[in-house]
C-alpha cells in the first residue's frame, strides 16, 4: 500500500468517530459536537466506555462524547472557551469543578502523532536491532520495559524492535493492536543508553513496520513530557491530536495513591 498522510489522518479520524459515538465529519464541521457516548466493540481496546467525558479535537473544534446526563455542563464550556484553552488550566478549573460535584474528576490528558510520510525514515542506529514478535516478550513484561509493553494486555502486544548491544536488550519500541486499524507505539531505552539516538531508530523502525503491516502508527504521550514529544518527532511523527478525559474521583485517587 502507498501511504499518505491524507489517507493516514482520515483513518485516525474514522477510529475516533468509533471512540467518540459521531461521524468522522464531526472533527472537520468547523463547529463544536456532543455526541453521547456508548460502548462500541470496535473501540480503542483500552478506553472503558461510555465515556463520563472525553473531549478530541484534530485542531479545527471540539468532539464532546459524554453521558447525556452531562451535555448541557460540557456544551456550554466547550462554546464558552476557546478550543486550545478548554484542554488546559485555568479554564480547564471550570470543568473539573463541575464534575468535582458529581464525583468526578479531569483525569487524563495527552497529545497524538501520526507519521508523515513526507520525512518517516528509519534512523541509524551503532546497535544491533532485530524485529520482534509476541514470543520474544516473554520475559520483558517488568517495569524496565513498561513504556513499549503492557502486561494488562499482552494478548495486543503484536510487533516490536530491539535493540541489543553484545547480546543485552538496551532499547525496545513494540506496539499494541489497539484497535482494527491503528497499532499503538511505546519505547523505553535503558537509562545509561538513552540520548544517543536509539529511541528514535527503533521508534522510526518500527512505525515503518507497522505501515508496511498494513495498519497506522500512533504515538501518545502527555504535552509535558518533552523528552517522548521530541522522540516523536526526532522519529517521523507530528501531533495530530489531543484529548482530555474525566473519569470518576475513585479512579483518579487511587492513581494518585
Amino acid at each position: 500500500m502507498k501511504w499518505t498522510n491524507e489517507m493516514i489522518k482520515k483513518i485516525a479520524m474514522q477510529q475516533s468517530a468509533i471512540d467518540s459515538n459521531c461521524r468522522v465529519e464531526d472533527f472537520i464541521c468547523g463547529k463544536n459536537v456532543v455526541a453521547i457516548s456508548k460502548e462500541n466493540k470496535s473501540a480503542r481496546k483500552y478506553l472503558n466506555l461510555p465515556h463520563i467525558c472525553n473531549l478530541i479535537s484534530y485542531g479545527d473544534n471540539i468532539v464532546a462524547s459524554v453521558s447525556e446526563k452531562y451535555k448541557d455542563v460540557v456544551e456550554y464550556y466547550i462554546n464558552k472557551y476557546p478550543i486550545e484553552h478548554c484542554f488546559e488550566t485555568p479554564n480547564m478549573h471550570v470543568l473539573n469543578d463541575a464534575f468535582q460535584k458529581e464525583g468526578s474528576r479531569v483525569c487524563f490528558m495527552a497529545e497524538y502523532f501520526l507519521p508523515d510520510i513526507s520525512v518517516l525514515t528509519p534512523l541509524p542506529c551503532d546497535h544491533e536491532l532485530k524485529i520482534l514478535y509476541p514470543e520474544d516478550f516473554k520475559g520483558l513484561y517488568t517495569e524496565t520495559w513498561s513504556n513499549a509493553l503492557c502486561e494488562k494486555r499482552k494478548e495486543l502486544d503484536i510487533l516490536g524492535v530491539g535493540a541489543y548491544r553484545d547480546g543485552t536488550l538496551i532499547g525496545l519500541a513494540a506496539c499494541s493492536a489497539d484497535c482494527e486499524t491503528m497499532w499503538q507505539i511505546g519505547v523505553d531505552v535503558l537509562p545509561e543508553h538513552r540520548r544517543k539516538g536509539i529511541a528514535s531508530a527503533l521508534t522510526s523502525r518500527l512505525a515503518i513496520e507497522i505501515l508496511e503491516s498494513g495498519k497506522v502508527p500512533f504515538y501518545c504521550c502527555a504535552w509535558s513530557n518533552l523528552r517522548s514529544a521530541r522522540n516523536a518527532i526526532k522519529s517521523g511523527f507530528r501531533p495530530a491530536w489531543v484529548e482530555m478525559t474525566v473519569k470518576p474521583a475513585s479512579t483518579v485517587n487511587e492513581m494518585n495513591m
